[in-house]
């Protein structure tokens, strides 16, 4: 079996150039789920593709409408426990901080954020 190239990423880890911030960012995200290992949220997120391929196929077989909609309520309930699992983390994680820092405000503000995009 060949071995994967190494991506832009990890070149630049290797080479120990500079990162910009958004690489920080994107770096930062990429390590929660690593860090964490939540295989869970990725098998839920794996369960919730094949339903929106099942859905599809449903529609091209020309299948009733209410039988549509019924999938796609379980589709948004699925995407919802995502969304909530990762509101719960995220709170955990701010609130943590703040505890140690003790800048309670900083954290309010943070998760006032977060409810914001994630009610959008």
């Amino acid at each position: 079996m060949a071995k994967d190239k190494p991506s832009k990423k990890n070149k630049k880890i290797e080479q120990g150039e500079q990162f910009s911030e958004m690489d920080s960012a994107l770096m930062d995200a990429e390590s929660v789920v690593t860090r964490t290992g939540d295989v869970k949220l990725l098998n839920r997120l794996k369960r919730v593709e094949g339903q929106v391929r099942g859905i599809h196929k449903m529609i091209e077989e020309g299948r009733g409408s209410e039988d549509i909609l019924v999938q796609l309520s379980a589709v948004k309930s699925a995407l919802n426990k995502v969304g909530l699992n990762l509101l719960e983390r995220q709170t955990e994680e701010t609130l943590a901080q703040a505890v140690e820092t003790g800048s309670p405000d900083k954290a309010a503000k943070q998760l006032n954020n977060m409810l914001e995009k994630w009610l959008k």
